[in-house]
C-alpha cells in the first residue's frame, strides 16, 4: 500500500515540526517547506532517523507573491493527501508606525499563499474523493487586535475562509480544519517584536507539542473549528457577548503589558 503524502508549510520548527513528527509516526511521506534551510536539513535527518518516513524539503519564502504556483509546479507528480498551512509570523506596533513591507509580506503569507496553495491542491483532493486540510489560525481571529492589527485581521480571514470552504466540501470526502490556539511557546514572540523575545504574560501558555497533537486529532476526525484548552474556548466566546470596542480595549491593554 502506497504511503500517503503530507505537505507542511513552516515545517522546520515550532508547530510545523510537531505536525511533521505526528505525520511521520503515521508513516506519511513528508514535504516540508520552510525559509530556514539549515533547520530543514536538521529536521529531515531527525525524522528519517527516528520514524518510518521519507522527507523532501523545499527552502522557500512563502511571503513572495505567486509562490504557491511555484511549489505546486515542483510537486505536480505528487498527490497531496494532507495539507497543513502552518507558516506565519506576527508584527507588533501601531499601524501608523509599523513597516509596510513587513506587513505586506505577512498578508501575502497568511492570506494569499494559504488561499492559493489550498485552491491549487484542493482540486486534486476533490477529484480523488479524499483529503484533509488544516489551516493555522489563532485565538486572535475572534476579536480585533490593536497593536497587532494586521496579524489579528489576517487570522480572522483564515478562520472565516476555512469555515466557508469546509461547508462547501461537505460530502466530497475532503475536510477542512482551522486550528485556533492561544499563546503557544514557540519562536513566534521573537519574530513579533525586536524589543523583547520573552512573553511577559506567562499565564495559559501551551506547548507546541500539545497544541499540534490536539489539532492533529481534530483534523483526523474532520472537525472544523478547533480551539485547544478550556480557557481558550471560553475566551473565544467572550467577543460574542461583549461590545467589540470593549474587546479591542482589553486586547490593547494585554498587548501593552506584554511588551512594556
Amino acid at each position: 500500500m502506497k504511503n500517503k503524502t503530507a505537505l507542511i508549510t513552516g515545517g522546520a520548527s515550532g508547530l510545523g515540526y510537531e505536525f511533521a513528527v505526528l505525520l511521520a509516526k503515521d508513516s506519511y511521506h513528508l514535504l516540508l517547506i520552510d525559509i530556514d534551510s539549515d533547520k530543514l536539513s536538521e529536521t529531515k535527518k531527525e525524522l528519517e532517523s527516528n520514524y518510518p518516513t521519507q522527507v523532501t524539503t523545499f527552502t522557500k519564502d512563502l511571503s513572495i507573491q505567486n509562490i504557491a504556483e511555484e511549489i505546486v509546479e515542483e510537486i505536480k507528480e505528487t498527490s497531496i493527501d494532507v495539507l497543513i498551512n502552518n507558516a506565519g509570523f506576527g508584527l507588533f506596533g501601531t499601524f501608523a508606525e509599523t513597516d509596510w513591507h513587513r506587513e505586506a509580506a505577512m498578508l501575502n503569507l497568511h492570506i494569499m499563499t494559504t488561499t492559493h496553495l489550498t485552491k491549487l491542491l484542493l482540486k486534486g483532493m476533490v477529484a480523488r474523493g479524499s483529503g484533509k486540510i488544516l489551516n493555522m489560525s489563532s485565538l486572535a481571529a475572534f476579536q480585533p487586535g490593536p497593536l497587532m492589527a494586521i496579524y489579528y485581521a489576517s487570522k480572522a480571514y483564515i478562520l472565516s475562509f476555512s469555515e466557508a470552504i469546509a461547508n462547501e466540501l461537505k460530502g466530497t470526502g475532503v475536510t477542512v480544519t482551522v486550528l485556533c490556539p492561544g499563546q503557544t511557546k514557540t519562536s513566534f514572540q521573537e519574530v513579533v517584536s525586536q524589543k523583547t523575545s520573552e512573553n511577559k504574560i506567562n499565564f495559559n501558555i501551551a506547548s507546541p507539542k500539545d497544541v499540534a497533537a490536539y489539532g492533529y486529532k481534530a483534523m483526523n476526525k474532520g472537525k472544523v473549528v478547533v480551539v485547544p484548552g478550556t480557557i481558550n474556548k471560553v475566551l473565544s466566546k467572550i467577543p460574542r457577548v461583549m461590545p467589540r470596542n470593549t474587546t479591542a480595549t482589553i486586547v490593547r491593554k494585554i498587548q501593552e503589558k506584554n511588551r512594556n
